[in-house]
């Protein structure tokens, strides 16, 4: 490695955790390169040992998602590349002709772009509940819009945006007592907090691998509570799942129906080590959060013509805007003048944006993760006032 590039390193400030987490917990990145490095076979294909052991990886994977989210069968968690490709799995894999659907106005594309696919193929029919002034759903919300063909809730747990987060337990619990199926994009959630699948009547979770849960790009869950028919959800692709190879169709018991293909077993093996970080630093990394989020705001302040867009919550997550400066500016002059890694834009969440008014320009997001110190914010409002026009 060159000096430059061991600077560049040491001088880093990220702050961009909530479009992946970094620096990744160094049991991650071991836990990665000990497949790669020892048993880096196609689990469930072969009979030797190395195959075997990798089978065992991700096995002890999915008891620890399970166990993680409150479900008892390991064998209900489903893995696959991203969130992206699960809540593409729940949504159009549970669709059927005349499904009423509600969302909220805070998804992110992950979920809305597949259910606007299958309204606009006239599948189904979908109502967006706006919630209050930060996009926080109530019951009566839903009420308004419920019809007797209302089956379906799609909902993010937490902004990608603003960070605010709804309140899950009770909205699913409303749901199932009105018979209506739950799916929860846990993406930003996962790692923050606390979801208990079975208490909090959760039907169907998705869930990112490699931001709050500080595993590895390439890995993304779906869980299925213990109560729900899976079978309800039609798998989108079919394939080898080295199981009843002399049959030529899908096995019809889980995982495997969902799972087609070799598994991404460097992956999944991080990201069991990341959700053993996170259960081993749980409380450490939601007060550091809490406490650079508040600490920034209450700098930020000070700098001439910045707005900030607060949410109900704290997690770890500010968006802000700055007169007569484009977001896309601000991000590339912390980027190339300050080493300052920022998100900017709309976030893959124009509906957010439209919620807050910052459509279509979008706002710049600092998104502090638990490497991140008061020091590199003080560095980070020293730039931002640089900047202030």
């Amino acid at each position: 490695m060159s000096t430059k590039s061991l600077k560049f390193k040491n001088d880093l400030i990220y702050f961009d955790n909530s479009a992946t987490s970094f620096p990744k917990p160094d049991e991650v990145i071991c836990g990665v390169v000990s497949v790669l490095s020892c048993y880096s076979a196609n689990p469930g294909r072969s009979g030797h040992k190395l195959s075997m052991r990798a089978g065992k990886a991700i096995f002890d994977a999915r008891l620890k998602v399970a166990s993680y989210f409150g479900v008892s069968n390991p064998m209900s968690v489903v893995f696959d590349v991203n969130a992206t490709a699960l809540l593409n799995l729940a949504i159009k894999g549970f669709a059927y002709k005349g499904l009423h659907v509600i969302t909220s106005s805070l998804e992110h594309n992950s979920t809305i772009r597949p259910l606007m696919r299958l309204k606009n193929d006239g599948i189904i029919s979908m109502d967006i509940a706006s919630g209050d002034m930060h996009g926080i759903l109530s019951i009566e919300n839903l009420e308004e819009l419920k019809n007797s063909n209302t089956k379906l809730l799609v909902i993010n747990h937490t902004s990608n945006v603003t960070g605010a987060t709804q309140p899950i337990k009770k909205i699913c619990r409303w749901c199932r007592k009105n018979g209506i199926v739950t799916i929860v994009d846990a993406s930003q959630s996962a790692g923050f907090e606390d979801i208990n699948m079975k208490k909090d009547c959760i039907d169907i979770l998705c869930f990112a691998g490699h931001k709050g849960l500080y595993g590895p790009m390439g890995v993304g869950g779906m869980v299925i509570n213990d109560e729900f028919d899976y079978k309800r959800i039609k798998p989108l692709k079919e394939g080898g799942t080295g199981s009843l190879s002399e049959e030529i169709t899908q096995p019809q018991f889980l995982p495997d129906i969902f799972e087609s293909g070799t598994p991404s077993l460097p992956m999944i093996v991080g990201l069991r080590a990341g959700i053993e970080f996170v259960e081993d630093n749980m409380d450490a990394i939601k007060s550091k959060k809490i406490e650079l989020e508040k600490y920034f705001i209450d700098k930020a302040k000070n700098i001439k013509g910045i707005k900030i867009y607060p949410s109900k919550h704290r997690n770890g997550v500010v968006c802000f805007t700055m007169k007569n400066i484009s977001a896309s500016k601000i991000t590339e002059i912390l980027s190339e003048d300050y080493n300052i890694m920022s998100r900017q834009g709309l976030h893959c969440a124009p509906l957010a944006h439209k919620k807050i008014g910052t459509f279509p320009t979008g706002t710049v997001r600092f998104s502090f993760g638990y490497k991140n110190s008061i020091k590199q914010i003080d560095k980070a409002i020293e730039a931002l006032k640089g900047i202030e026009v």
